[in-house]
């Protein structure tokens, strides 16, 4: 096989599975943040068992990240030496701030979450819970800064080295808030929190299922549905907004996600077809003129198309447009069941419908799938631009690194992944069979006496 296809697949598979955790935990570093602050407020211990409970999943999530995600930055230098060497001065920047304010903000203060019950006063606990939230948050933002600028470069110039040209920063806050930057990253994050939501909803089904933990699962899916249904309802004008961005700046990427290859004919909107690039054609069902609507305001306006691209300058078609067509289904019917939870909430027939409920339990992937079509859309829709239109992805490759070594590392890295994947499942499996923590039981009785203990000492420094 080709070895530039073979490095982009390994770099596809990485961040793939990598993305399966980051979202988790920055979804659920919210929902944390909301129950802590509901124990504060009320001193309620059934929202501390819930705290504890859903931290110990954000710990192991954070650690299967961590474990994942560092081998991406290697694989910059070993399989594409070329692109690092052109990117080297932006992504230094960035992919640094990301070290300095969100992983050792994020890593040093969730020791703190997971063990510091006892050793901490409340509040210093609670602040403590706010930082690992805003660290997760830090480490989405300099990340998609880095990915955003690939999309739409800004703040920089072009220089001329030994080994050939690369890209320098001119301006680092050009580069920081280019033009798809912002937008990317909201969208990005509320899709994050739509995983860690889902998740709550789904574990809280599971277990009205079971008729066990009846409260905690009420209240984890009151949580889950709040937060999911502000985020699938936002998702939709970020969603709608960064469309606008890529038709501003990446014309052939948006006339993919669509299908559309008539330069002279307004575009349409499909609700799902098949691209037939043998001849120039897109075949489904479709809107007329609702793209060139959602662009221009009006319906009648011609959008650019894939006919004015020469084929070698166009993205794979199919790919980019089924991946689009799949997230905006995901989407909608992640809205679908929000909304459908929060009625059934209010009416009162939602803890009981076991059908919905098994929904709500298969509820949880629809998130994971939609960050990765959605991520799959955007990368596969940037060909054959590595950096758009600066750099192409076959120009980024590493000169020393065969086929051969890339393959085999490929498979290496498959099966450290299903390994790191079947870990990541049975922990998670073992902690949701276990549930949360009784409020009743001698230990949770001996920790609650332990925190009030603290706050009685403390009440007293205050004091003198």
């Amino acid at each position: 096989m080709d070895a530039a296809l073979l490095a982009r697949l390994q770099f596809g598979l990485t961040a793939a599975f990598h993305y399966i955790y980051p979202p988790i935990s920055i979804g659920l570093g919210v929902c944390l943040v909301i129950m802590e602050t509901m124990w504060l407020k009320t001193r309620n211990e059934h929202y501390r068992a819930m705290t504890r409970f859903w931290a110990k999943v954000f710990g192991l999530t954070f650690a299967i990240g961590v474990a994942s995600g560092i081998v991406l930055e290697f694989e910059f230098g070993t399989n594409w030496e070329k692109y690092s060497r052109f990117v080297g001065d932006v992504f230094g920047s960035a992919l640094a701030a990301e070290g300095i304010f969100a992983f050792f903000l994020e890593s040093g203060f969730l020791a703190i979450v997971l063990f510091g019950w006892r050793r901490v006063s409340p509040l210093v606990h609670w602040l403590s819970t706010v930082i690992v939230c805003l660290g997760a948050h830090f480490s989405a933002l300099w990340i998609v800064i880095a990915n955003s600028w690939m999309q739409t470069p800004a703040g920089h110039h072009i220089v001329e080295g030994p080994n050939g040209p690369r890209a320098e920063i001119l301006d680092f806050w050009a580069m920081v808030f280019n033009p798809s930057s912002i937008m990317r990253l909201s969208h990005t994050l509320l899709g994050a929190w739509q995983s860690g939501a889902f998740l709550l909803i789904s574990v809280g089904a599971w277990y009205l299922l079971k008729k066990r933990d009846v409260a905690f699962a009420k209240s984890s899916i009151k949580v889950g549905l709040a937060v999911a249904t502000v985020a699938t309802l936002l998702s939709l004008w970020t969603g709608s907004k960064s469309a606008e961005i890529v038709a501003e700046y990446q014309p052939s990427k948006l006339a993919a996600m669509e299908g559309h290859f008539d330069s002279k004919a307004p575009a349409d909107m499909y609700i799902l077809g098949w691209v037939d690039e043998e001849n120039n054609r897109t075949i489904g069902i479709k809107v007329k003129g609702m793209l060139s609507w959602l662009i221009h305001g009006d319906s009648s306006v011609p959008v650019r198309g894939l006919d004015s691209y020469a084929q070698e300058d166009r993205p794979p078609l199919n790919l980019t447009f089924q991946g689009y067509h799949i997230m905006i289904s995901i989407g909608m019917a992640s809205i679908g069941i929000s909304l459908l939870g929060l009625w059934g909430w209010k009416r009162g027939w939602l803890w009981s419908w076991k059908p919905f409920l098994w929904v709500m339990v298969l509820s949880s992937i629809l998130p994971q799938l939609g960050n990765q079509v959605g991520w799959l859309t955007a990368e596969v829709g940037r060909q054959p631009w590595i950096v758009w239109e600066l750099m192409r992805t076959s120009d980024g490759l590493s000169t020393v690194v065969s086929a051969e070594h890339i393959m085999i590392s490929l498979i290496l890295f498959a099966l450290v992944y299903l390994l790191l994947f079947a870990v990541f499942v049975y922990m998670f499996n073992h902690k949701v069979h276990h549930g949360p923590e009784d409020v009743h039981s001698d230990e949770y009785a001996n920790s609650r006496l332990a925190m009030e203990a603290m706050d009685k000492r403390l009440s007293r420094k205050n004091n003198d």
